[in-house]
């Protein structure tokens, strides 16, 4: 097969090149930002004639959500998953743990549960397959 169509290093198929801000998303970026003072000026106007939804925008923009922190979680380690599961939903429900970190808590020692029953099961056919 042939490379001669192909170009060369170095050397484009387009030399003037794709147009700068000629497309749709650079014209409606630039068309907005040129209108950004206007926009908020009616938005801050909305906003103090009562519409909720543009003080939420403001507001949204001028002080952003706070995210939730993580925090230190200390529970005892050891007994059964069961054990830990009922501990983890003890310290949740007594408002020790968030809710959210409890849900996240619980799913790991889910998926610790289902990573210790597939490796017995993976020993447990080893054993069996080695017996043969």
């Amino acid at each position: 097969m042939s490379k001669d169509h192909l170009f060369k290093p170095g050397q484009t198929g387009n030399p003037n090149g794709r147009p700068k801000d000629k497309t749709p998303a650079t014209k409606l970026r630039k068309a907005i930002a040129d209108a950004m003072p206007e926009i908020l000026a009616q938005l801050v106007e909305q906003a103090k004639a009562g519409d909720v939804a543009a003080a939420k925008v403001l507001i949204d923009r001028v002080c952003p959500p706070l995210k939730p922190q993580a925090l230190p979680v200390s529970l005892p380690v050891n007994g059964s998953l069961a054990e830990q599961g009922g501990e983890i939903i003890r310290a949740t429900l007594a408002g020790q743990i968030p809710p959210d970190i409890g849900s996240q808590l619980i799913t790991a020692l889910a998926a610790q549960s289902k990573i210790i029953e597939v490796d017995e099961l993976t020993k447990r056919i080893e054993a069996l397959e080695a017996k043969q």
